[in-house]
């Protein structure tokens, strides 16, 4: 549940503001003790909503207690909206500041809110992870653009319109019907390079500018040029990814993914592991014995979609990518 915070909120706040894990990148002074987590709450006393020019501040409250809390300030017009949260570190990763978000954002815009930004530390990828749950395009990093306990520090941009959070809401979701692997031609080319990732996987995969260059300036590896392979992926007629293999690495004739990019859009619908599949069947079809692919590891990355599909690591470490292996015999 949302709600107005009250003055027996204030151990509570204290509690988790104080919490290292909580305030890593946060801006309030710390230590926050009670005295100021009670005039916090005091200043918001008989807010019932966000004003223009103002914030207020909402409590997250789960099983009769506050666990967290959500910030929205409105700029002088009332139509562009901020937004900031705040979860205890117990209650992180279980969905709810996901669901309080939403609620709030959708709340916005239903009264009339024409857009919602946020901002947050490049390196709090969990925030930057919820953003992009909820459709928030990522809009670029300001560089030294907050000053935060004596030293400036950089901002990545998050926003969202009223019409990008509906049509977020209104994308495919559920499994596709048919997916298949299909070659570029000049009426798909463009679709397909379009396609994106949130800007938090780019860190594991490519976009697409870098994958065309690869594709058509090839890498050369122990004095022999990289041939890559390369199919769009096209679920339900529509194109929504992308795969590219090096047709063969060393020590022989072993194909190696190079490539897999979902666009954001259409993640979490089993499209990436159905193309892996028709990729198998087409290589078993060829006799090769082996497909290898390579993972950065860290939070938000492939490395158990592609366990999941079998990839075995093999001991190699590449760079700053593990290698694993899949028998394909």
């Amino acid at each position: 549940m949302l709600r107005a915070l009250w003055a027996g909120d204030a151990p509570t706040l204290v509690g988790y503001r104080n919490d290292p894990a909580v305030a890593r990148f946060q801006d309030w002074p710390l230590p926050f003790d009670l005295e100021t987590a009670t005039s916090f709450i005091a200043e918001q006393s008989g807010v019932t909503g966000p004003r223009a020019g103002d914030w207020v501040q909402l409590g997250i409250e789960c099983d009769r207690e506050l666990i967290g809390d959500v910030a929205v300030g409105l700029d002088g017009t009332g139509k562009l909206a901020t937004i900031g949260y705040t979860l205890r570190s117990d209650r992180q990763g279980l969905g709810y500041a996901t669901e309080a978000v939403g609620a709030v954002i959708d709340a916005l815009l239903a009264a009339g809110i024409h857009r919602v930004s946020a901002t947050l530390d490049p390196d709090n990828i969990a925030s930057a992870m919820l953003l992009e749950r909820l459709g928030f395009r990522y809009e670029g990093r300001a560089i030294g653009a907050a000053f935060v306990r004596g030293e400036w520090v950089d901002d990545d941009r998050y926003a969202m319109l009223a019409d990008e959070r509906r049509a977020w809401q209104a994308r495919p979701r559920t499994p596709p019907v048919v997916v298949r692997l299909v070659e570029l031609t000049p009426d798909n080319a463009r679709a397909v390079g379009r396609l994106a990732t949130h800007h938090s996987q780019e860190r594991f995969v490519a976009p697409m500018s870098q994958t065309f260059a690869d594709a058509l300036v090839s890498d050369v590896v122990d004095d022999v040029p990289v041939e890559p392979w390369y199919r769009a992926i096209e679920a339900d007629g529509e194109i929504v990814g992308f795969l590219m293999i090096a047709v063969s690495t060393p020590p022989g004739d072993i194909p190696f993914l190079w490539r897999l990019l979902i666009d954001r859009r259409h993640q979490r619908r089993g499209i990436g592991a159905r193309a892996v599949g028709l990729l198998i069947d087409h290589l078993q079809a060829l006799g090769r014995p082996r497909l290898d692919v390579g993972w950065h590891p860290g939070r938000g990355g492939p490395e158990l979609f592609y366990r999941q599909l079998g990839f075995v690591p093999d001991g190699r470490i590449l760079g700053d990518e593990v290698i694993g292996r899949l028998d394909l015999s």
